[in-house]
């Protein structure tokens, strides 16, 4: 079945090319397995008074309950089934992931950031950008310290780019 280790063997597949498995299936259980939170991605209950929270009407979620998840939280595996088995080409790209927000909520920001980073092939993302839309509420003043301190062991995939 192959759950305690990263991806299948590469096959040669009918154009070719060499394929692999990347799915990291220690990972997929070990999220699986998780609780709490947000976890799974389950809904976090919110009270009436949660919900005609002012920051809830400006965010359009309520940043109090998102800062109460984890940033580094787990998802449920929804891929159809067929898509489980899939093999992907064993040479692929590096690829730049480019992250704009504008007034973003910070943990649901940095929650992204570890999302891409958890289910991407390490050696497959180049970098991360995060680009500031102008935002007007002091975002790009914690821009630089928030990625640092929240991702210090992807400094170096990580930057900001700001627009002031």
């Amino acid at each position: 079945q192959g759950l305690n280790r990263i991806g299948k063997d590469a096959q040669l597949g009918r154009d070719g090319v060499q394929r692999k498995d990347w799915h990291d299936y220690e990972a997929i259980r070990r999220d699986a397995a998780r609780s709490g939170n947000g976890e799974q991605g389950k809904a976090f209950p919110l009270t009436d008074a949660d919900r005609v929270d002012q920051a809830y009407r400006e965010n359009g979620f309520n940043i109090y309950v998102s800062d109460r998840i984890s940033l580094n939280r787990s998802l449920p595996d929804i891929r159809h089934p067929n898509c489980k088995k899939k093999l992907y080409a064993e040479k692929l790209p590096n690829t730049s992931v480019i992250i704009p927000f504008h007034n973003e909520g910070w943990s649901s920001l940095l929650r992204t950031v570890h999302s891409v980073l958890n289910r991407s092939p390490t050696q497959l993302i180049a970098e991360i950008i995060l680009v500031d839309d102008f935002s007007d509420k002091g975002t790009h003043t914690h821009t630089d310290t928030h990625t640092h301190t929240h991702l210090q062991t992807t400094e170096s995939l990580v930057c900001a780019a700001l627009n002031k």
